[in-house]
């Protein structure tokens, strides 16, 4: 191997791998350079390479522990200590400090310390030796400091390291509700309406939402993401592409609902306002969310709000119980909130005052980092503008708690499954406040294959393996425990990233597949489940790499899976009988055509009239084939004997009908799968899609509101059937 093929496995890129089609694609050496220059380490010359190969080589000598060790609970801890060379007789003793406060200690003798490893660096001899920490600590994210007193000689070496104590499996389903088996409904939050709706669904219409499904006998309601967007930016709406992925979309806030509104005059007058009463009556009728709109009629008011609050509740000498929860907020969010309220502030004056500014990498260079004391100047100097910000946090998760409770009160098993995004925008929050840890040099994407010949890129910054090791994986920790906020269940979109990542660099180049610490990162995962009692599910959909769906339902995570991609190697229809238990399954997704549109073949005729097909014979061969799924699809409802009778024959050229509807629902009830998903469009008959994938403005993607107010819900013959079928499969198991 070479010094770069040998920097580039050090740092988790792949030398190869095989396309759709089986071919093997070797990863460049251009490739290489570009993606480990993306993580920080130098590539442009070979003496770049061969410095960057040492730091990477030598880091792990140069300090005594690791940033962070992940162990079992109830075993020995195997702590890799490294020292220089010649101290067997130095005394070694360790300090465990459990997250909670019980300390435990021991202590050893170097020489009596296995030895693991050895290396000479600049001269001098290195060793590595494994210490045994053997305690009563429970599953948890703990400090273990350890101290090495040479004997006969002055001084102590000292190290420090995160041990985190995790079990080997998530919460599962029949933990979390009795029997373990279930079914909800999927919705995009935003296209909820209501009489009340300001032209956008909100927590407050979760609620009720989450009320009506249970009364239909709903464990669960399933979410898009609620990241983070950009309040600067209204247009910028993919919930796929946040700005962080550890705070919540702050236009999702029922303006009505918050306390605050009672005791802000001038709140109530503007809202009261004639113009203001057009405005909002027009974003509620209309067709499609219209965002701007939406932040037009939202912010104006929610900063008199937070003027009124923090008048009456944070001024010197005030006693207020809601005073105190937002000091209890703050504190409780820490530095993170500070940091993703400042960004907040930041976006808002620079990219208001020109919208070439949209990404901080074009803001001026001293407010590019945000420990600059520019940013420290700013913060401070727009104290009250940064507090508005985290005020808004504090009130979308309230709301977002309130909508929770309702769920569960209404008794729903689960309560919400909450979607946890890929990645985040290399423009937004996250990658400003941690820049180290979330790459600018490339993005995440998917390699070529049969419906994206070119590949994809996605836009995303990912994470770096080098930058998220070195910072005791605290990142991912954190976007996973806020995403289990309030939920009972947590889908992690393309949970493939666990184990690899298809990297793109900036520059467009090849891209290539880099590599995860995936033992560690599912472990986490698994103690973040039990800790926050949510069940978790991975989207494991496209590529997925060999062993990967085993070791997944090892670690408890359940699968993901769609009927419209389930099929015998004959190309037939899975029977139900032949999905897995530890799945979830569903029709079909936000970036798929609903049921109707996929039988009508309303996806094609998007792509017919967008010219997203090479050419004419793609076209024709995509409905060709669309019309064989459909003629097979009604042979799997008859060797089931839920074809309905007005279906006389399996000829795949008959209409849409609401009966088809309710037996592919009712044969998807009699999957094994412990939770079946039923999609909000599906049961209320609509035609249209949320998401078009290979689209951006050419589709309404992410806009598309709901045929139905909530309120005509609950009388909604379709939604009602769907719901009666989906249950009666369940039963027939």
């Amino acid at each position: 191997m070479t010094e770069l093929d040998r920097l580039a496995e050090r740092v988790g890129i792949e030398p190869f791998y095989h396309d759709i089609w089986g071919n093997r694609r070797d990863t460049s050496r251009e490739t290489k350079c570009a993606l480990i220059a993306a993580m920080g380490l130098p590539t442009g010359t070979d003496e770049d390479v061969a410095r960057s190969l040492r730091t990477v080589e030598e880091r792990e000598w140069r300090r005594m522990l690791p940033p962070a060790l992940v162990a079992d609970a109830g075993t020995a801890a195997a702590v890799p200590v490294s020292v220089p060379g010649g101290l067997e007789d130095a005394a070694v003793a360790w300090t465990l400090y459990e997250e909670d406060g019980p300390v435990h200690r021991g202590g050893a003798r170097l020489g009596d310390l296995p030895l693991a490893q050895t290396r000479t660096l600049d001269g001098l001899a290195h060793e590595r030796r494994t210490l045994g920490v053997a305690t009563a600590a429970p599953f948890g994210y703990h400090r273990l400091e350890v101290e090495i007193r040479p004997a006969g000689v002055g001084g102590t070496l000292r190290g420090e390291t995160r041990l985190i104590l995790a079990p080997e499996r998530c919460l599962l389903p029949e933990e979390a509700v009795p029997g373990g088996r279930l079914w909800g409904i999927g919705l995009q939050l935003y296209s909820l309406r209501s009489a009340t709706d300001w032209g956008i669904g909100d927590f407050d219409d979760l609620g009720g939402f989450a009320e009506r499904a249970a009364g239909l006998g709903a464990g669960v309601v399933g979410l898009n993401p609620l990241h983070a967007l950009f309040p600067a930016d209204p247009n910028h709406f993919s919930p796929y592409s946040p700005s962080s992925r550890r705070f919540l979309d702050v236009f999702y806030i029922d303006v009505e609902a918050v306390p605050d509104l009672a005791e802000s005059e001038e709140a109530r007058a503007l809202i009261a306002g004639e113009r203001f009463q057009a405005d909002l009556a027009a974003a509620r009728a209309a067709e499609l969310v219209d965002y701007p709109a939406v932040a037009r009629l939202k912010m104006p008011v929610l900063e008199r709000l937070y003027a009124s609050f923090r008048g009456r509740h944070l001024a010197d000498g005030a006693d207020s119980g809601r005073g105190r929860a937002f000091r209890d907020f703050q504190r409780a969010s820490g530095e993170a909130l500070r940091r993703h309220a400042t960004f907040e502030a930041l976006h808002e004056r620079f990219y208001g005052a020109d919208p070439a500014r949209w990404a901080w990498q074009s803001w001026p260079e001293e407010y590019r980092r945000v420990d600059s004391a520019a940013v420290a100047d700013f913060a401070r100097e727009q104290g009250e503008r940064v507090e508005f910000f985290e005020y808004l946090q504090w009130e979308a998760d309230r709301q977002l708690a309130a909508a929770a409770a309702r769920a569960r009160a209404a008794g729903m098993g689960l309560g919400f499954y909450r979607d946890l995004a890929v990645a985040a925008n290399p423009g937004g929050a996250a990658a400003w406040a941690d820049p180290d840890t979330l790459v600018q040099g490339a993005n995440v994407g998917a390699p070529p294959d049969a419906f994206n010949m070119k590949g994809q890129n996605w836009g995303l910054a990912p994470l770096s393996p080098v930058g998220l090791y070195e910072a005791a994986y605290e990142p991912f920790i954190a976007a996973v425990r806020a995403n289990m906020r309030h939920a009972g269940a947590l889908r992690i979109d393309h949970v493939m990233a666990l184990k690899h990542l298809f990297w793109i660099p900036a520059d467009g180049g090849d891209g290539a597949y880099v590599e995860y610490p995936f033992a560690d990162l599912v472990r986490i995962i698994a103690l973040e489940s039990r800790r926050q009692g949510c069940i978790v599910i991975g989207e494991d959909l496209g590529t997925v790499p060999e062993g990967f769906r085993p070791a997944m339902e090892k670690a408890g995570v359940l699968s993901y899976r769609v009927l419209y991609f389930e099929r015998t190697e004959e190309g037939e229809f899975l029977p139900p009988a032949g999905f897995p238990e530890r799945a979830m399954v569903t029709i079909t997704t936000h970036d798929l055509p609903t049921f109707k549109g996929y039988w009508t073949g309303h996806d094609m005729e998007w792509r017919r009239t967008l010219d997203l097909y090479p050419d004419a014979a793609a076209a024709e061969k995509d409905s060709w084939d669309r019309g064989v799924d459909r003629w097979r699809l009604l042979q799997a409802l008859g060797r089931e004997g839920l074809r309905p009778a007005r279906y006389p024959t399996d000829d795949g050229g008959q209409p849409f009908s609401e009966e088809l509807v309710e037996a592919v629902h009712r044969y998807l009830g009699r999957t094994p799968g412990q939770i079946v998903m039923v999609q909000i469009e599906d049961a209320l008959g609509d035609v249209e899609q949320p998401n078009l994938p290979g689209t951006t403005d050419q589709h309404p993607n992410w806009r598309r509101r709901l045929p139905e107010t909530l309120e005509a819900m609950s009388g909604h013959a379709l939604l009602k059937a769907v719901a009666a079928a989906v249950a009666a499969g369940r039963s027939e198991r």
